[in-house]
């Protein structure tokens, strides 16, 4: 049970500005200052993009840990608990430890004015960081980069994993523009690897990397990737061929983001003597993402995945028409008020028999009745479950053992889907 304390500061933070990517730097690197800048202390790779981020962070410090390096990972959002963010070895830190950390940094002068929600928490997993000493700190960026509060730090490695569409009010509402705006992780000298594909892109990432004389690493041009079946892949590297690689995420985009992960597992080997291929191969395929196309049953197939963009929904879409036809699909999703619902419910419904929408408990969750009026041409069975929890339960209990569930359209609609499963999981039938 969690104590008053972790409660209190919970609620604090949730009552904090969300966004403040057009704000600058300066608080979060006051905030740091204040604490005697930790986010010195450690090693860091940087990671930009609009998908995948979390994927390929969370291998890089899966292999990092395997290979006896003491390793941070902070990725955002959570899906059950805000400790989730900040990860120290693979575990997510103490609730005395987010309370700690939020005294900390609450203690000290911010500037001009008051911390956002994600700039608070950006230097609680710092301190963290630093006060458990860690060798590697692998940060996802939580939107853009160039303005992002994890923008203070100096990368070993900058990553940009992909570039679509996404957050137009504070990125731009072009490639171009957001591409600017993410290649702005990008530091002198410090390598960068992309797997963007679209020509503006790269160029816009080959003019920022030109200008700063950092070592690029493009995936197509530099590296590159042969699936040969079974989830396993070939890959051709910077320094390296290493055949029979398999990445532990589920999903054919998968070997796209293990690509980039194997770039940089390259760029490390070149400084840290310790860091072997075994180790790399291991802990790529040791790799748990949760909530990203994560089957939590067999009888029925339940599979939950966030697919919160157009991109994530696209691919979620393939996916379950490339390997559960036969099978009478249920969608449940629930869609936030800042993306293309539309186009992502299409992609999101195609291979399935029955929606049934729901809403997670965020304020900026679109109204049901708004996705159902979208969805009813799509669709021939389509019912309201407001709440989400019962929408996952209801979902599995119409469900035949051979029928399959996916849980869709936002990470927080996955969060309170997994919650509810941890709780009832017992109803299931587990793998």
């Amino acid at each position: 049970m969690p104590t008053p304390e972790y409660t209190e500061c919970l609620d604090a933070m949730y009552s904090m500005r969300r966004f403040g990517i057009i704000l600058g730097l300066s608080t979060t690197a006051n905030i740091l200052a204040g604490l005697g800048n930790p986010q010195q202390t450690f090693s860091a790779i940087h990671i930009a993009g609009t998908n995948g981020k979390g994927s390929v962070a969370s291998a890089l410090a899966t292999i990092l840990q395997k290979a006896g390096y003491r390793v941070g990972l902070y990725t955002s959002p959570h899906l059950i608990r805000f400790n989730e963010r900040i990860c120290i070895n693979g575990e997510p830190i103490s609730d005395d430890a987010v309370v700690n950390s939020w005294e900390a940094v609450k203690s000290v002068h911010c500037g001009d004015r008051e911390p956002t929600f994600f700039e608070f928490t950006t230097a609680m997993a710092f301190y963290e960081f630093g006060r458990h000493a860690v060798d590697w700190a692998v940060i996802e960026t939580g939107m853009g980069g160039r303005m992002d509060s994890t923008n203070v730090i100096d990368p070993a490695i900058s990553i940009i994993t992909n570039i679509s569409l996404e957050h137009k009010t504070y990125l731009g509402n072009t490639i171009k523009q957001i591409t600017g705006e993410k290649a702005g992780i990008i530091k002198p000298g410090v390598p960068v690897i992309t797997g963007t594909t679209q020509k503006v892109a790269r160029t816009v990432i080959e003019a920022v990397a030109n200008r700063q004389s950092a070592p690029l690493y493009i995936k197509g041009r530099d590296f590159r990737v042969r699936r040969s079946g079974n989830g396993r892949f070939s890959y051709a590297g910077i320094d390296h061929w290493w055949p029979g690689m398999k990445s532990g995420l589920m999903g054919n985009h998968q070997v796209d983001n293990a690509a980039l992960v194997l770039a940089a597992s390259e760029l490390l080997m070149r400084r840290e003597p310790n860091l072997l291929k075994d180790q790399i191969q291991f802990g790529l395929a040791q790799n748990r993402w949760p909530g990203r196309l994560e089957v939590v049953s067999e009888k029925p197939f339940v599979i939950l995945d966030g697919a919160h963009n157009l991109m994530a929904a696209r691919r979620l879409g393939r996916y379950l028409q490339d390997n559960l036809a036969g099978r009478r699909i249920t969608m449940v999703a629930g869609i936030l008020e800042d993306k293309p619902y539309e186009a992502i419910l299409k992609d999101l419904v195609a291979p399935c028999a029955r929606l049934i929408v729901t809403r997670a408990k965020i304020d900026r969750s679109l109204p049901p009745e708004t996705l159902e009026s979208v969805a009813r041409p799509l669709v021939p069975d389509i019912q309201i479950v407001n709440d989400v929890a019962e929408a996952v339960r209801y979902a599995i209990a119409t469900s035949a053992p051979e029928d399959a569930v996916c849980i869709a359209g936002s990470l927080y609609v996955v969060g309170e889907a997994k919650a509810e499963l941890d709780k009832s999981g017992e109803a299931l039938y587990p793998i």
